[in-house]
């Protein structure tokens, strides 16, 4: 790509960089848990598999192409990234919806295993895999078997199978995953839209600089 070097701000500024944003590793992360979890939990004939994946993958893949975007247009990036963070909110109501529709309870804001997971930063699927084994064997994965209402579903976990935690847990470190990157989201688009505010995007940038041009500046 070419740059403008001058003593003034380049015409086309910095941009990319995707893999470095925390919004993009932690969507990234989100796309590999989901296709596992779909993969376990998810009947491959089901319409819903598909979605899931396309919407998680949507999420990373638009955080990407705004970052791409940033360089010479403001409102792209604005756009595709409010695009990721609509697309991971489509995923987090299908993931309710598995829990409500299994039985399984959404765990409260407050559940010490919501925080336990955030603590932790898993780098990768297998990571979080093995927190959902780990916490399935540990105090709180014993506390889910014995059966417990669950946060605003009005259900009870099952306690016919063991197994039937498996999916509960994952489901809801899904849910964590994806609250984190919302979150993020949420900041980088306030971010996002100051910074179009302020300093405009690539076109009010072209004007002012033909205009200085012309000002011999």
């Amino acid at each position: 790509m070419r740059w403008e070097v001058t003593g003034r701000e380049p015409l086309i500024p910095k941009h990319g960089g995707y893999r470095k944003l925390k919004s993009f590793q932690v969507a990234q992360l989100v796309y590999d848990v989901t296709v596992r979890f779909c993969d376990r939990y998810v009947d491959r004939r089901s319409r819903t598999r598909d979605q899931m994946v396309q919407a998680a993958r949507s999420g990373v893949q638009n955080i990407a192409e705004g970052s791409q975007a940033s360089g010479t247009s403001k409102k792209t990036e604005l756009k595709l990234t409010n695009v990721a963070r609509a697309s991971l909110e489509e995923l987090r109501l299908d993931y309710e919806d598995f829990l409500r529709q299994h039985g399984h309870p959404i765990w409260p804001r407050d559940d010490p295993r919501r925080a336990d997971l955030i603590a932790r930063r898993p780098p990768n699927a297998d990571a979080v895999a093995g927190w959902v084994r780990q916490t399935r064997s540990g105090p709180s994965g014993r506390h889910g078997q014995r059966g417990r209402e669950g946060s605003g579903t009005g259900s009870t976990v099952s306690t016919s199978s063991t197994a039937s935690t498996y999916p509960e847990i994952a489901a809801n470190a899904a849910l964590v995953l994806i609250a984190v990157a919302c979150g993020l989201l949420d900041r980088q688009l306030a971010a996002q839209a100051t910074a179009f505010e302020e300093e405009g995007g690539f076109t009010e940038r072209l004007y002012n600089r033909r205009q200085a041009k012309r000002r011999g500046a």
